[in-house]
């Protein structure tokens, strides 16, 4: 019984139905695709766990693009018959989300400070509950995408699960002396009131100026710097040891009373450095240990060298002069800038400003430029050397010792995690190479508290001494007893997150353990998943993310956290420009869904997104691909009331006419190269060879073709059934609707299997039941001669519903061309046709040239001899250096010799072709006249 479609696809009427019915199904689970029968217990993994969005906002496109890409690979690996996991989950985000509410309740609840009126306890809960809604809306919004997600195993950075595996990984790196508690120069925001690691800064270029002074009269070097008001906490000047200007002053201390009218003195000790720049400024620095973290490194090497020359700290956390510096003790930064310039000038010790470009460092969350400042904190030191006992690395042995840096290198370099597209390969071991010991500990309240305790009358010092640590526990759990008090601060996100592939595939908390110093996730899921096959996301966190669960996993489980990392682009305006609400140049999927469907947002960001490049994306691109999306509604509506009775199997059809043969091979084709490019993650040049199959080899040729030949349904049935599975991947709400359509509710195309290439069965077939002096290339004859009937008549103005008579002198291709005369015929929309094996231009006929054959059209009361004079000498002019460039490569002594013959053979052929074409385009033209 035939089947009928609407006559159009409305998307808003379809899509929830049908995502609902994926969920009630249970088939984003892979234990229930077990349970069916859908794939087996013993089937190869594929798992993907969702980059997790930061609860403090909505969808955006970047969110977008990762989701119609992850939703591809899992979908077509799903229907592949691969034990697949999609696992989801979203980030806590500690200080993004924190600093959101606070911004929030300032201008929606009139508080000034929110946390020191709402107090700990009743800010946390205004932020989880804010995370809360938050989290509801991009849940919300991932189903809108049609994300085939696993929710049973949705996860939280923040929940008990994930809060066990942080404690755990903590406390194990702790005791392998991986992280310490050490007083350090930070990066520390003093808006936000919190530090941030080296990666969490982003630089600007702001206008600045350079000031040239002396320390006072008797200093025998003067210095430059941007930020005069530090110099009050200078303990030395920094000079290259090569530098013959300075060369005698080095070692020498030089007392400095009352600088700058401070009524502070300094005692400024000349040091040797080599990566002093000899002609940046006076190639003389001043060494601020407090302030510069390069300063700092300075203090440490001359004190490794016995070589004391002290730290003063001048600014406070809150941005202002502390009390060590003096008169200027609690002025704003900038203040201090004013009154120690003026105060130098007064004094004659003010030699010049410049104007320069400065790149500064700012707070990415909180926007402010960062303060360094020394501070005791949390630290994991990337560079101790510590014992492997659990290694699955290549190139890894148990008991060797390396470093964090070195086994997030090892891991790339073997080839054990491949990173696309490969260019970002350096960009990896560039940071990995200049990665500093990574500060892990945060002022804020939002997040995972660090889970050292501290005996209540422990004053916290510089350095952990060894009376100190029995005062000091880590631990999982809070030690026994009340006299212990929880250090305060919490950890970086990126610590919780980058332990997001394996610590999501834990179910239940108590299956994380620490046994024999190693830990243990005892758990099906981390058996069966792990390490994960894919992580897609976006070359912008390759640090921040990537890097850290490589350096994370490896540390752990001796194991990389995935095969492959697939970096996308961003997603840009439709001229190259970032999208921002600033510049209005947003544009939201959630808007373009309800605009033109899910699908069609999807294909706009799949073709044309290729991995590592940014992609530009405009709604006139969305909404050309709803008309696609349209297209294939109506391409199936067609096939549909032209088969008598769907069936849903893999029998291959009879093929009767070449067309049959053409359009199966070309299939077959598809199938493997779809294959191919789906696994290379070319998703892009996938998509745009079904689209070109779809409309172009399907719609505009064979489906046209089939309405002249009939008799079509079984042929039919068999494309449309593949057609559907190859596009549900990237299409999943249109082809689910179809399918269903066609085979009732109880059929569900998520979990199809994928079409295999048998075009080996195809060609037996072929065989069977085709001419067999068809062959499968012979169709470009009929294509192109059909084209070119059509061309030579638009050039001559014909319109498309006159009907008009052509004679063709086929010479061998007579049995072709009279095999298919009625497609021919109707497709060029001729009166008639006559086709002879050798035929002389009839008078007052247009002739042209296709494919080894003449064409002679009837053009009588249409023709224009001045266009078709224009017409034959442009086809001329085109052929002749095509026939120039063969004769010289066969001209060529050295490819004739060299050629395999075949290949020569095929060289002469193309000569001989064109030459008789030219001869007849020629001959053509001198009956014109």
């Amino acid at each position: 019984m035939k089947k009928e479609l609407a006559k159009t696809y409305e998307p808003q009427k379809y899509e929830d139905k049908i995502y609902e019915k994926w969920e009630k199904s249970g088939f984003f689970n892979p234990d229930v695709c077990v349970k069916k029968g859908i794939c087996d217990e013993k089937s190869e993994s594929f798992s993907i766990v969702l980059p997790p969005p930061n609860v403090t906002g909505t969808l955006h496109m970047g969110h977008a693009a990762m989701l119609a890409i992850q939703d591809v690979l899992i979908r077509f690996q799903r229907m592949s018959g691969k034990k697949t996991l999609w696992l989801p989950g979203t980030d806590h985000a500690a200080v993004a989300t924190e600093s959101k509410v606070e911004k929030m309740l300032i201008e929606k609840e009139g508080l000034k400070k929110p946390k020191q009126e709402l107090g700990k306890e009743k800010f946390l809960e205004k932020v989880k509950e804010f995370a809360k809604n938050s989290h509801d809306t991009i849940i919300g919004q991932t189903k809108k995408m049609g994300a085939s997600l696993d929710w049973s195993r949705e996860a939280y950075t923040l929940d008990e699960i994930r809060h066990k595996a942080v404690y755990s990984v903590f406390k194990k790196m702790y005791d392998d002396g991986l992280i310490y508690r050490g007083f350090r120069v930070i990066n520390w925001s003093v808006k936000g009131q919190s530090t941030c690691s080296d990666d969490e800064l982003v630089y600007i270029e702001r206008p600045a100026k350079i000031y040239t002074f002396k320390y006072n009269q008797d200093f025998p070097i003067a210095i430059a710097t941007t930020r005069p008001e530090t110099k009050l906490g200078d303990t030395a000047v920094a000079v290259n040891p090569q530098d013959k200007r300075y060369k005698k002053f080095i070692g020498k201390t030089f007392e400095i009373k009352n600088f700058a009218d401070s009524e502070i003195d300094l005692k400024i000790k000349i040091i040797a450095d080599e990566h002093v720049d000899m002609k940046y400024g006076t190639g003389a620095v001043g060494v601020t240990p407090a302030h510069s973290s390069v300063d700092f490194e300075m203090y440490l090497k001359q004190k490794s060298l016995g070589n004391e020359i002290g730290m003063i700290q001048i600014i406070d956390k809150d941005g202002k002069m502390s009390d060590k510096a003096g008169k200027y003790a609690g002025l704003e930064v900038l203040k201090c800038r004013e009154e120690v310039l003026e105060n130098l000038k007064k004094n004659n010790l003010f030699i010049k400003e410049e104007d320069t470009i400065q790149n500064v460092g700012t707070s990415d969350r909180f926007g402010d430029v960062i303060e360094s400042l020394p501070m005791t904190q949390w630290f994991i030191d990337v560079n101790k050397k510590f014992k492997i006992n659990n290694s699955k690395l290549k190139n890894v042995k148990n008991g060797d010792n390396f470093s964090l840096k070195e086994l997030m290198q090892i891991t790339v370099k073997s080839g054990q995690i491949k990173i696309i597209p490969e260019q970002f390969e350096k960009v990896y071991f560039n940071w990995i190479d200049n990665l500093k010991d990574w500060c892990i500990s945060r002022q804020i309240w939002f997040g995972h508290q660090i889970p050292v305790w501290y005996k209540t009358n422990l004053k916290l010092k510089m350095k952990n001494s060894k009376d100190e640590e029995k005062d000091i526990y880590v631990g999982t759990e809070a030690p026994k007893g009340n006299n212990w008090i929880q250090d305060t601060d919490t950890l970086d996100t990126w610590f919780s997150s980058g332990l997001w592939t394996f610590s999501t595939l834990a179910n239940s908390a108590d299956q994380i353990k620490i046994e024999n110093e190693k830990i243990i996730i005892d758990s099906e899921d981390f058996r069966n998943f792990h390490p994960t096959t894919v992580m897609e996301t976006g070359y912008d966190i390759l640090f921040f993310w990537v890097a850290r669960m490589i350096l994370m996993t490896t540390y752990t489980f001796g194991d990389i956290p995935f095969k492959t990392v697939y970096l996308h682009g961003l997603v840009r305006d439709e001229k190259g420009k970032k999208m921002s609400k600033s510049l209005g140049n947003t544009i939201d999927p959630l808007q373009m869904i309800e605009k033109y469907g899910a699908d069609a947002t999807r294909l706009s960001l799949l073709i044309g997104n290729t991995p590592g490049n940014d992609m530009k994306l405009s709604e006139e691109k969305i909404a050309g691909f709803r008309n696609f999306t349209n297209k294939l509604w109506n391409i199936s509506r067609f096939m549909l009331l032209n088969i008598d009775e769907p069936k849903n199997d893999i029998v291959i059809p009879k093929t009767k006419t070449l067309a049959d043969k053409w359009i199966l091979n070309n299939l077959s084709n598809l199938l493997t190269e779809n294959e191919k490019l789906i696994n290379n993650f070319n998703l892009s040049l996938a998509g745009e060879k079904l689209r070109d199959f779809t409309w172009n080899e399907l719609a505009d040729w064979y489906l046209e073709i089939a309405k002249i030949e009939g008799d079509k349904s079984e042929i039919l049935n068999y494309i449309l059934n593949t057609i559907l599975k190859l596009w549900h991947p990237f299409m999943p709400f249109v082809t689910e609707e179809i399918w269903q359509e066609i085979y009732g509710e109880n059929k569900i195309l998520l979990v199809e299997k994928m079409p295999k290439n048998k075009l080996e069965k195809i060609k037996k077939i072929f065989s069977l039941f085709t001419k067999k002096q068809d062959k499968i290339e012979d169709f470009s004859v009929l294509q192109n001669i059909i084209i070119k009937i059509r061309s030579v008549r638009s050039e001559n103005k014909i319109e498309p519903v006159k009907k008009i008579d052509v004679i063709i002198s086929a010479g061998n291709k007579k049995s072709l061309l009279e095999n298919n005369k009625e497609v021919i015929k109707v497709l060029s929309r001729l009166e008639k046709l006559e086709i002879f094996e050798k035929m002389d231009k009839p008078e007052k006929y247009t002739a042209c040239v296709e494919s080894g054959v003449e064409i002679f059209l009837d053009f009588s009361s249409n023709l224009n001899k001045e266009k078709e004079n224009i017409r034959l000498k442009l086809e001329i002019e085109k052929i002749n250096p095509y026939i120039k460039n063969l004769q010289e490569k066969l001209n060529n002594k050295n490819f004739v010799d060299n050629a395999p013959e075949k290949v020569v053979e095929i060289e002469k052929n193309k000569l001989a072709e064109a030459q008789d074409k030219l001869n007849k385009l020629q001959k053509q033209l001198e009956n014109l006249k």
